[in-house]
C-alpha cells in the first residue's frame, strides 16, 4: 500500500505531461516530409508530360484523343493541383514560428495583452478601458471593441498574407488615417538638351492629379465556447488569428480581384479596359487573343509572350502571371517549338510554379476562360496594386446572442485599388 501512496505523486505528473503535450499545437513538418511531397509533385509532373504527350500523339494519328487518356490526364491535373497545394501548405507551416509564450517588450505592452486575455476570456473589460483611455487611442470604443494587442494583430496578418494570393503580390502600406492619398503627374516638367552656355527656356508647370484608396470596415463573427476560454492551455492569440483568417481571406481575395470600390477595395479588375495600343493612364490595357473564348488553335502559346511583352522592361523585372486553377490547367499543356513544357513546377519547397520563367499566382476569384473574359493578368503587382491597411484590429465580445456560444465581432479596415497602371496587362479572350 505504500509503494502504491509512493507512486501517485509520479502518475500524476506523468498525467499531467501527457494532458499538456496532447493541448500543445502539432509541430512543424520535418523537412523530409517537405522533400517527400516534393518527389511527389514533380513525380506527377512527368506523368503529365508523359500522358500528354500520348494524347498529343493519338490526335495526331487519329485526329482525336483516347477518352480513357483524356480521363487520365484529368485526374493528373487534379492531383497536380492537389499536390501543389500540399507542398506551399507545408513550406508555410514549417516557417511559421509559434505564437505561444510571452514576448520580451514594453510593460504596457504587456500589461494590455493580459488585460485583453482576460477581456477574451472572463469579459473583464474595465481594466482594458483604463489602459486605452490613459493611451488616448483615438480607435478604440466601448462600443465598438477594443484594440487587440500588436503581437495579435501580427499574427493576423501573418496568416492573411500567407493565405491571400493577392495580399501576398501586391504593394502594401499601413496608414492611421480613414484613406491614403497618392499623387501623380499628368503633365511632367517639360525637359530637353543645351549647351553649356546657351539660355534655359522656362519649364512648364507639373500636373499633379490624385488618387484616394479610402480604408472600409471588414469583419468576422469566430464563436467560441465557455469551455474553450477557460482552458488555459489555448492561446488565444493564434485562435482568434486562425479563426479570422479564413473569413478576411475569402472576402479581401475577391475585392482586390473584382471589388467595385463601394464598402469594399477596388479591384484591378473593375478599371475600364482598353485594347494595350490605345491604353491611356487610369484604364489597364489589354492584348486580345484573337479567338472569342479561346486559344487561337495554332500557336496559342504566342499570345503569353505578347502579353509579357506588352509590359514595359522596367515592369517586367518583377512580373508575374495571375490566373485561376482552369486557367492554369490550359496553359500546363502548351509547349515551345522545342517541345519543352511552358509551365514548370516549383523547384522547391514555398515557391511557386513558373510560366515563361515568371512565377504563377493562383487566384480562384480570376474568372475562367471565356467570351471577352480577362482571365490572365502579367505584370508587377507590388507596384501596381496597393493595398492599404489601418492601424488597429478590434474586437467586441458578445455573450448574448448566441448563447451558449460567445461571439467575438472582430474588424479591420482595408482599402485597395491600382496606383500604377503601366505595371499591370491583361489578356482577353476576344476576337
Amino acid at each position: 500500500m505504500s509503494l502504491w501512496n509512493d507512486d501517485l505523486p509520479r502518475i500524476g505528473a506523468a498525467l499531467k505531461e501527457a494532458e499538456t503535450k496532447s493541448a500543445e499545437p502539432p509541430a512543424a513538418p520535418a523537412a523530409t516530409e517537405v522533400r517527400e511531397a516534393m518527389d511527389e509533385l514533380l513525380s506527377s509532373f512527368e506523368a503529365f508530360k508523359e500522358t500528354n504527350d500520348e494524347r498529343l500523339g493519338e490526335i495526331e494519328r487519329k485526329l482525336a484523343a483516347d477518352a480513357l487518356t483524356e480521363e487520365k490526364l484529368a485526374r493528373i491535373d487534379t492531383a497536380l493541383d492537389r499536390q501543389t497545394k500540399k507542398v506551399e501548405a507545408l513550406a508555410l507551416a514549417a516557417q511559421r514560428p509559434e505564437l505561444g509564450g510571452e514576448r520580451a517588450g514594453p510593460a504596457a505592452a504587456r500589461e494590455h495583452k493580459q488585460a485583453f486575455e482576460r477581456y477574451v476570456r472572463k469579459g473583464e473589460a474595465h481594466e482594458l478601458r483604463g489602459l486605452e483611455a490613459k493611451a488616448l487611442s483615438a480607435q478604440s470604443d466601448p462600443d465598438g471593441g477594443y484594440l487587440v494587442p500588436s503581437e495579435t494583430e501580427r499574427a493576423i496578418d501573418r496568416l492573411v498574407s500567407e493565405a491571400s494570393p493577392i495580399r501576398a503580390i501586391a504593394g502594401i502600406r499601413r496608414i492611421g488615417a480613414a484613406s491614403f492619398k497618392k499623387p501623380f503627374a499628368t503633365g511632367g516638367a517639360q525637359t530637353g538638351w543645351v549647351g553649356e552656355t546657351e539660355a534655359r527656356p522656362q519649364t512648364a508647370t507639373p500636373t499633379l492629379a490624385e488618387i484616394e484608396f479610402p480604408a472600409m470596415e471588414l469583419y468576422a463573427m469566430p464563436a467560441a465556447t465557455p469551455t474553450l476560454l477557460d482552458d488555459a492551455a489555448v492561446n488565444i492569440d493564434q485562435w482568434l488569428a486562425e479563426e479570422v483568417q479564413t473569413a478576411f481571406v475569402e472576402q479581401e481575395g475577391a475585392a482586390f480581384v473584382n471589388g467595385d470600390g463601394v464598402k469594399k477595395p477596388r479591384g484591378f479588375l473593375d478599371y475600364e479596359q482598353v485594347a494595350d495600343g490605345a491604353w491611356e493612364w487610369g484604364k489597364l490595357g489589354f492584348i486580345a487573343t484573337g479567338s472569342a473564348g479561346a486559344f487561337p488553335a495554332s500557336n496559342p502559346a504566342d499570345r503569353l509572350i505578347d502579353l509579357v511583352y506588352a509590359v514595359k522592361s522596367g515592369y517586367r523585372a518583377g512580373g508575374r502571371f495571375v490566373m485561376n486553377r482552369t486557367t492554369q490547367a490550359t496553359i500546363r499543356k502548351f509547349k515551345d517549338a522545342e517541345g519543352n513544357y511552358l509551365w514548370q513546377p516549383a523547384l522547391a519547397a514555398g515557391q511557386p510554379p513558373t510560366l515563361l520563367n515568371y512565377p504563377v499566382t493562383e487566384a480562384e476569384d480570376m474568372p475562367s476562360i471565356g467570351v471577352d473574359e480577362a482571365a490572365i493578368a502579367f505584370g508587377d503587382f507590388r507596384r501596381g496594386y496597393l493595398i492599404v491597411d489601418r492601424l488597429g484590429v478590434r474586437v467586441l465580445r458578445d455573450p448574448y446572442s448566441a448563447k451558449p456560444y460567445v461571439l467575438f465581432y472582430t474588424t479591420k479596415r482595408v482599402g485597395g485599388g491600382v496606383q500604377n497602371f503601366e505595371a499591370i496587362k491583361l489578356l482577353k479572350f476576344s476576337a
